[in-house]
């Protein structure tokens, strides 16, 4: 429809546009493009220039100057495919366009000529994406290799952060100059790429393999362009096999060296800054079939590969000698490190994985239950989680430490590639037949989630692909409340009758119980402040003819201003507590009551137990049976030593006159002893087992 009132233009498939008037059913005038169909139309409207655009199915712009009913500029290539839909911005000279190729344009019509330049872009992959991976150690930014051929980083941040890498080249000045449609140089898409941030500043710090290639290429993700080397052996520099290819690729953690793996088994290293080729493992050729995976470990000392043929090898990455080798059950698929912890993921054909340790080279833990080919894995930061997706549509995640399936869930398409954050916030995945890369966040970090193995029978429930749309929560919420029926786990009071329990007070509540007295000695004013005294309003005289003042009387009278407590003091809850506890035997009430108070209540409290406190010996007894109930049942352990040494500093002199406070201080002194040894015994043990599992494995 055009700005003009009852005025339409028609595109048709013969490359004509009619502008027509439906109220008169006169056609006004008509145009022509030599570039087949007309698929877009639109009017530049209310900005004074009567223009018209027009799409082709090639990718071109045309832009008629109505007024003059003649072609007024070509915008050549504003699309690699055809225009799918055009739109101008009202009352601005602004062109939104966007087409097949995943793009979408904002054109500014500023210039002379009155043809557009791009004011700003945003792109995806004109085709799904194969690989993605996390590049540098903030999470915000992930690359990816699609079938279109084109690396590019995306960012989790903002798209304004988005950088394409372009398209690999066999030779770039020739691709530049015949132009992206004419290029007979493009290389196939990537496969598999490796990236590292150390160095990247300073030369390429990505290496990919290419889909039935030999060669590697190396890329520059600073300078958002292919990089200068190409990465293949020396023996097939000048004539390239057919049947030879990369498979698998990895990037040193220091940046300097690429490994890379063949089809014919060889495995070979190269330096990431001048290309030079540094050496092969094994005599001729690493495996005697085609490699699955290398990996390197984080220092640079050992170098992993997995061979079709079964086996598992690790050789010296500096001397190239084989260290050790092992024999798997099936032929391996796929290898993942995760170098912090030094554990390796295998996936097999047979829909399986294993987890070995290389420290001590052995198989850890196998899981199983996919049903179709592991097309990839992920490690969570801390090593805790791997996380597989696979042909049956199916994203997993294992709990390594327990060996369990923790979560499952079902997607529409099924994940080609999965990748996680390095801070652990998000799990970016890429499906089939599906352009986009989809992040999905770890709940985990801020709810409480049930990491509880699922059931053997579980049916996992199909989940919506993550949209930038607003969804309907209701679903979602639902599903969370029935997996999560969990209570929050409340640990009890003592683990274990046979453990020393500690409570959990914080350290200043109990560990100054001793050290009061310096502490208010310390905190007292050097001088008590003086009040000033009090003039009388009428001064008193001595009766008779001569006026005398009477003389100020001095106190005499020396009253003791120490108020005996025996007499007036009021029994605390504490002290009832203890009277009680003498004929039931129930020592936790008074316990939790002292538990509450800070140090000062607590030496006012046992102050109080005293006779000349206003106490009594036998509440004094049942303090010390409250202790011994502590000590038996070995929970509160260090409030015990400190309520007794406090007990002890301030009634030395009644516990030594009283026969049966001596007999229960003596009882009590024989079961510390015994706790004593117990608790020895087992730091001891403990101490041992440490230095000679350290020893054992330095």
């Amino acid at each position: 429809q055009a700005p003009a009132v009852d005025v339409v233009a028609v595109g048709l498939v013969s490359g004509h546009i009619v502008v027509h008037n439906i109220k008169f059913d006169e056609t006004l005038m008509k145009f022509q493009q030599d570039w087949g169909p007309i698929t877009a139309i639109c009017f530049r409207t209310a900005d004074g220039h009567p223009v018209m655009a027009a799409g082709s199915p090639v990718g071109h712009i045309a832009l008629w100057d109505l007024e003059e009913k003649k072609l007024m500029c070509q915008m050549q290539d504003a699309h690699s495919t055809a225009i799918a839909g055009m739109s101008f911005v009202p009352g601005e000279p602004l062109l939104i366009t966007n087409g097949a190729d995943n793009a979408i344009r904002v054109w500014i019509f500023d210039g002379p000529g009155g043809t557009g330049r791009v004011l700003r872009s945003r792109m995806g992959h004109s085709a799904p994406p194969i690989k993605i991976r996390y590049h540098g150690h903030n999470g915000e930014q992930i690359l990816s290799a699609g079938q279109d051929g084109t690396l590019q980083s995306f960012s989790t941040v903002h798209d304004k952060f988005n950088k394409s890498l372009g398209r690999g080249s066999i030779n770039k000045k020739k691709s530049k100059k015949k132009g992206l449609k004419l290029d007979t140089m493009a290389l196939p898409p990537v496969t598999v790429f490796a990236s590292e941030v150390a160095h990247q500043s300073d030369w390429d710090n990505i290496v990919a393999c290419h889909q039935g290639y030999i060669t590697c290429t190396t890329w520059n993700y600073q300078k958002t362009s292919m990089g200068a080397h190409k990465l293949r052996p020396e023996e097939f520099s000048k004539h390239k096999p057919i049947d030879i290819y990369a498979t698998a690729v990895d990037i040193t953690s220091c940046g300097n060296f690429a490994v890379i793996g063949l089809s014919t088994g060889q495995v070979d290293v190269y330096n990431m800054q001048s290309g030079i080729h540094r050496g092969r493992y094994g005599k001729e050729r690493a495996h005697e079939g085609a490699i699955r995976g290398v990996a390197v470990d984080g220092l640079n000392q050992l170098i992993i590969t997995a061979g079709s043929e079964g086996l598992i090898k690790f050789w010296k990455f500096k001397t190239k000698d084989l260290v050790y080798s092992t024999e798997l059950s099936s032929s391996p698929s796929g290898i993942l490190l995760h170098r912090d912890s030094g554990i390796l993921g295998i996936t097999f054909d047979d829909f399986s994985i294993n987890i070995l340790d290389i420290e001590t080279r052995k198989i850890v833990r196998m899981f199983s239950g996919h049903h179709g080919r592991i097309n990839d894995m992920t490690f969570s930061p801390d090593g805790r989680w791997l996380i597989t997706s696979a042909m049956d549509c199916t994203i997993k995640t294992w709990d390594l430490p327990s060996g369990c399936l923790i979560d499952c869930f079902l997607v529409d398409s099924a994940a080609v590639s999965l990748t996680m954050s390095p801070t652990g916030d998000f799990l970016a995945s890429a499906h089939v037949d599906d352009l986009g890369i989809y992040l999905w966040s770890n709940r985990s970090l801020y709810s409480l989630v049930s990491l509880r193995p699922l059931p053997a029978d579980y049916e996992p429930s199909m989940v919506p692909l993550p949209s930038t749309c607003p969804m309907q929560d209701v679903d979602v919420v639902g599903d969370e409340e029935t997996y999560d029926e969990m209570t929050e786990y409340v640990s009890p009071e003592q683990l274990g009758e046979q453990l020393v329990t500690l409570s959990s007070l914080p350290e200043s509540r109990w560990k100054n119980l001793l050290s009061l007295d310096v502490i208010k000695k310390k905190n007292k004013p050097k001088e008590p402040p003086k009040v000033p005294k009090s003039a009388p309003f009428f001064i008193p005289t001595v009766p008779g003819l001569i006026p005398r003042y009477i003389a100020p009387e001095e106190e005499n009278d020396k009253q003791s201003k120490v108020v005996n407590l025996g007499v007036l003091a009021q029994k605390s809850d504490f002290y009832i507590h203890l009277e009680e506890a003498l004929s039931t035997n129930e020592y936790m009430a008074p316990l939790n009551l002292l538990k509450s108070l800070g140090p000062s209540n607590i030496e006012i409290e046992l102050r109080g137990l005293a006779p000349e406190g206003g106490g009594s010996r036998e509440v004094m007894l049942s303090f010390l049976r409250m202790i011994g109930m502590m000590l038996n049942k070995k929970y509160n352990f260090e409030l015990a030593q400190a309520y007794l040494a406090l007990f002890l500093k301030l009634h030395l002199k009644i516990l030594s006159s009283e026969p049966n406070l001596l007999e229960e201080v003596s009882r009590l002194s024989t079961q510390l002893e015994e706790t004593w040894i117990h608790l020895r015994t087992l730091f001891n043990q403990s101490l041992c087992v440490l230095t000679y599992m350290k020893s054992a494995l330095l």
